[in-house]
């Protein structure tokens, strides 16, 4: 059985997952180029920036996803998707966390499986985002050599690389650690009880 302190590890760690996603979206660094000091160009989910302009603008715009780069805006489109998904699922576990913890001992006893399911789920859309990003910026002419993987798509996987570890964790206690001895069990026989007693 699960206990609370195992619960509340798993709370912690999950609101650090989501506030490491959030930030993933916000900041627009998933892939970057900086072939000097002086030029830095960064994608993000959303949006594209550049310090030679100091400016920021939408991406993928109308304009980037003509002929053949449509497929690319497709994928890219479909990580903001996955990873928008992700930070809806962990805050769905963030309350499974609260419901569990505040529920006593039945709810703790049997919560691992509902947590553990979401803690993986979320893990697998988020390494899903990641992957394709990967992918992309290895394969897709328009990042030509000198292009990165940058701190937007570092956090983002080390969201799901936890939550992954955290699914593990939780249902390893438990399957290991011994049950919560919150309650005495109430005898068959209650005579027998008084006279052990006395």
């Amino acid at each position: 059985m699960t206990r609370r302190a195992v619960y509340g590890f798993g709370l912690l760690f999950t609101v650090v997952c989501t506030l490491m996603t959030v930030e993933s979206i916000n900041i627009p660094r998933w892939v970057s180029y900086n072939p000097t000091a002086r030029r830095h160009y960064s994608m993000g989910l959303h949006r594209r920036c550049s310090s030679v302009t100091g400016t920021c603008e939408p991406f993928p715009r109308p304009s980037d996803c003509v002929d053949s780069r449509a497929g690319f805006c497709d994928l890219w489109r479909s990580v903001g998707f996955l990873v928008s998904l992700s930070v809806v699922v962990e805050l769905a576990t963030i309350v499974s966390f609260v419901v569990i913890i505040a529920g006593g001992v039945q709810r703790r006893a049997a919560g691992w499986k509902i947590i553990s399911s979401i803690l993986g789920f979320g893990a697998a859309v988020q390494c899903a985002g990641t992957a394709i990003v990967a992918h992309l910026s290895s394969t897709d002419d328009r990042f030509a050599r000198g292009w990165q993987l940058d701190l937007s798509w570092r956090l983002c996987t080390a969201s799901w690389i936890i939550m992954a570890a955290a699914a593990s964790v939780i249902a390893a206690s438990a399957r290991y650690l011994p049950e919560e001895d919150e309650y005495e069990t109430i005898p068959d026989n209650p005579m027998s009880y008084e006279q052990d007693e006395l």
